[in-house]
């Protein structure tokens, strides 16, 4: 059997650490969530290997570099709530759960959602639940948020998921334009969303998260 835990720590010196990942929480949390667990089967081996791993669809699991970066440009404390959206089989909301109080992981697609609510409890991520649903309309039932992260590429962020955010609260996501990517991290503050560039980075485009076509030239 492979020593998953040793492949663990291999992931977090090799890819998480040499990124400028330096929060404790952070590195615990991806030191501690077993990856392997949340990605398909015939996959499990390539489960810490430093890129995205296929989900199909067009979907991903996020590198762990990526994901890590992600999570540090965010700046979760522990008595946050954070809505994870398109969180796949859950190994996002997973490593959420060790950092914040409570996480709605969005999924709407339904096989994905059944394994991930399955995952999470395997793993006593008792303070993540998975909501079924669109994944650009989020989860304002549930909200408002201190954090939303994006699981995947956007082109642009709709207005009915920053105002999901509470005040002073904070997105990060993935942006598309073209080939290139790049992380922001966007801060609610009256209303209004301010974004600042993070890092580079690229994820496929997630569905519900194109820019409008009348707002190409």
């Amino acid at each position: 059997m492979s020593d998953f835990a040793e492949r663990r720590r291999i992931m977090v010196d090799t890819q998480v650490r040499p990124s400028d990942v330096t929060k404790f929480p952070i590195i615990d949390a991806m030191l501690s969530v077993p990856r392997e667990t949340f990605v398909p089967d015939a996959l499990r081996e390539a489960a810490y290997m430093g890129e995205h791993v296929d989900l199909g669809g067009g979907r991903v699991v996020l590198d762990p570099r990526t994901l890590a970066k992600m999570l540090e440009a965010a700046d979760i404390d522990t008595d946050d709530l954070v809505l994870d959206i398109g969180a796949g089989l859950g190994y996002s909301s997973a490593v959420l759960a060790r950092l914040a109080d409570a996480v709605v992981a969005i999924e709407e697609d339904a096989g994905l959602a059944a394994e991930a609510e399955r995952a999470l409890s395997e793993t006593n991520a008792d303070n993540a639940v998975v909501v079924e649903g669109p994944l650009s309309e989020g989860a304002a039932k549930h909200g408002p948020y201190d954090v939303i992260l994006i699981q995947g590429g956007v082109e642009a962020v709709p207005d009915a998921l920053t105002e999901q955010l509470k005040d002073g609260g904070r997105i990060v996501a993935i942006f598309r334009d073209g080939r290139l990517g790049s992380v922001r991290v966007g801060h609610y503050i009256d209303g209004a969303v301010s974004w600042r560039f993070s890092f580079n980075g690229d994820a496929p485009l997630l569905p519900g998260f194109e820019r409008a076509q009348d707002f190409v030239f």
